[in-house]
């Protein structure tokens, strides 16, 4: 039966505006893809890559330039080489998995051979004008036993200072997102290990982190703009302890999942993260959550809405989405 698909883009305002380097988002702007088969739809979301200048309507002309192959039965497998990766081929690829799971009355949890459970996530704390905010926002985070905090080259000991005073309690990651030079990185390294920071995400800018294989850190550097996907795993491996999967970068959940246990063959350990997504991204981005080492899927909880039926958090705890809103085998109709 030749499948129907469809492409839109929606939008979801944020509660108040989340920093990080270089960048504040105020909403996102994601596409939805659907595609039908029969009376059987499934569903994916693509937010993209904003480091990459990928926007809702390149997005959506990535997927209408496939539209044809897709329609005509083109399988997961094959869209690795047919869409490079990106929010375009996420959104298209985990449409495929929901629609599978849909018509084999099964989960995609039983397609990728994954048990799955509740995941706890972190929460991440933006960057704000003055260090005595950032600690306040941990502190009303306080059932959150892991804090992701954003920081950049503006006063970031004094901000992590004020965070751990204000959390002696918490495990401490931070996300520099491509904020730091290679001075400074060698000046808050130390002082990143005695405020018992337990992983440093993406210190360097993306293409200029070579100097990273020849650092001995006291704290675990993790990549995540530096590697978008396993064509640029390599060069990864040899600078970083730990890689953060993100299904837009990587370009879905057949690559996510691919990555992952190539990532784990190598000896190192697994991130999973998201862009800001609604549920119709974290739903997949969960089930990869399930072979990782640390989750961070708390981009619904910075959104003023969300979608029905979509993942449930309890603290820090993700549980899944409703038998009927993605991945599962409850039909859903076209319409």
């Amino acid at each position: 039966m030749k499948r129907k698909l469809s492409v839109y883009q929606t939008g979801w305002p944020l509660k108040i505006p989340f920093r990080i380097t270089g960048k504040t988002f105020q909403k996102i702007d994601p596409i939805v893809v659907e595609i039908g088969s029969g009376d059987v739809v499934g569903r994916g979301e693509g937010v993209g890559v904003y480091y990459l200048d990928e926007t809702a309507e390149s997005m959506r002309a990535e997927v209408e330039a496939i539209r044809a192959e897709v329609e005509d039965g083109l399988s997961r497998v094959e869209l690795l080489d047919r869409m490079p990766a990106g929010g375009a081929r996420n959104a298209v690829d985990c449409a495929l998995w929901d629609l599978e799971a849909r018509l084999g009355q099964t989960t995609v949890a039983e397609i990728a051979g994954i048990s799955p459970a509740p995941v706890r996530t972190v929460w991440t704390i933006s960057i704000e004008r003055e260090p005595d905010m950032m600690a306040a926002k941990a502190r009303v985070a306080r059932d959150f036993p892991v804090l992701k905090v954003k920081l950049d080259g503006d006063r970031p000991i004094e901000r992590l200072e004020a965070i751990r005073r204000a959390r002696p309690d918490a495990d401490l990651i931070v996300d520099a997102n491509q904020g730091f030079s290679p001075e400074l990185l060698a000046q808050v390294l130390p002082e990143f290990a005695v405020l018992g920071v337990s992983m440093l995400e993406q210190p360097l800018p993306r293409g200029a982190d070579q100097s990273l294989a020849n650092i001995k850190s006291p704290v675990p550097i993790c990549a995540d703009e530096s590697c978008l996907h396993r064509g640029e795993l390599e060069a990864a491996l040899e600078r970083y302890d730990m890689i953060n999967i993100k299904l837009d970068k990587a370009g879905g959940l057949t690559e996510g999942l691919a990555l992952a246990a190539a990532v784990r063959k190598a000896g190192k350990k697994v991130m999973v993260g998201n862009m800001m997504g609604t549920s119709l991204s974290m739903a997949p981005a969960w089930i990869l959550a399930q072979v990782c080492d640390l989750v961070d899927l708390d981009g619904p909880l910075y959104l003023c809405n969300d979608y029905l039926g979509g993942l449930r958090y309890d603290g820090p705890l993700v549980h899944p989405t409703n038998s009927s809103f993605w991945g599962a085998a409850e039909h859903a109709k076209v319409g």
